[in-house]
């Protein structure tokens, strides 16, 4: 439950944070943006965004399963079905940020 909320506060600030500066001063171009996204404290803050973000579904969808699928067999494999989609979300959002560091 905590985590849950921790989650969704630092996704929710992160979000004004990135709203904002899109709003007040969006990169022009892709050199712009790369270069932006290379930044130390960007790339920590969007590393941190994503990774809250990938727990905070996790939490939120293994619940949902906990709630209404009650047979073992079906919750273990939708489980493990999410688990690999975030798992794969997760590292195409690395690569993202390695190759912005590039």
């Amino acid at each position: 439950w905590a985590m849950q909320r921790v989650t969704a506060v630092y996704i929710a600030l992160f979000l004004i944070y990135f709203l904002g500066a899109m709003l007040f001063a969006a990169p022009a171009d892709y050199d712009a943006w790369k270069g932006w996204l290379a930044h130390p404290l960007m790339s920590i803050a969007a590393l941190l965004f994503f990774v809250a973000l990938l727990v905070h579904a996790w939490i939120g969808v293994r619940d949902i399963f906990i709630d209404y699928l009650w047979q073992p067999a079906v919750r273990m494999t939708a489980l493990a079905v999410v688990a690999l989609v975030l798992v794969a979300c997760g590292l195409w959002a690395a690569e993202i940020l390695i190759l912005a560091r590039i």
